[in-house]
């Protein structure tokens, strides 16, 4: 009987050990009913994964949680430096499949200080980058704070950005054309603010 018991305990920590636990998130937030445009033209967005980490980070909207991507039953870790910015989706998108879409919200990369995974952040659309990756279109939506006292980088719209911030935006070409080990990018484009805006009212649900 002892030993059944014994069997039976272990079964349970084995079972236990091998779901998947949720990312802690301090946000009662239903991110469902949030729209991909407040009043004031600016974007939200939801932050997966915090700038400068490793951990890839995805929101589950049928359980309302974030969690760790899987690859083989492990967390998946980008093996390469840090995210460039704070990484997440534009709530009230989603990339239609039978539209061309990979079936999740757009992306959407912000350049400020790290935030929390489950932030929601007010922001505003600088430039739209396009990856072909494997045949398939990526497009990132690139952003900064719409509130001026917490952006770090002051950038006024594409133009702003290509001029006078071109080392900011070589960083993020690199980084997402270089994080990847098996990538197969075939080509790159950049492309103005006023397309980044185009692609997420493309996509809204």
């Amino acid at each position: 009987m002892k030993k059944i018991t014994l069997v039976i305990f272990i079964q349970i920590l084995l079972m236990s050990s091998c779901q998947q636990k949720a990312i802690d998130s301090t946000n009662e937030i239903n991110y469902e009913t949030l729209t991909a445009f407040n009043n004031n033209q600016s974007l939200n967005a939801v932050i997966e994964i915090p700038a400068g980490t490793n951990l890839k980070i995805e929101y589950d909207s049928k359980k309302g949680k974030f969690y760790p991507d899987q690859k083989e039953g492990k967390d998946r870790i980008v093996e390469y430096l840090g995210y460039p910015g704070n990484y997440g989706f534009i709530p009230g998108t989603l990339m239609d499949k039978e539209k061309g879409g990979d079936g999740d919200a757009l992306d959407i990369l912000v350049l400020s200080p790290s935030q929390p995974t489950g932030t929601v952040m007010k922001v505003k659309p600088i430039a739209l980058f396009e990856m072909v990756d494997g045949g398939e279109k990526d497009h990132k939506v690139i952003a900064i704070p719409a509130d001026e006292k917490d952006q770090t980088l002051k950038i006024e719209d594409y133009q702003d950005f290509n001029f006078n911030h071109t080392k900011a935006k070589l960083i993020i070409q690199y980084w997402f054309t270089s994080y990847k080990q098996d990538t197969t990018i075939t080509s790159i484009r950049w492309m103005d603010n006023f397309a980044a805006r185009t692609e997420v009212k493309r996509w809204i649900k």
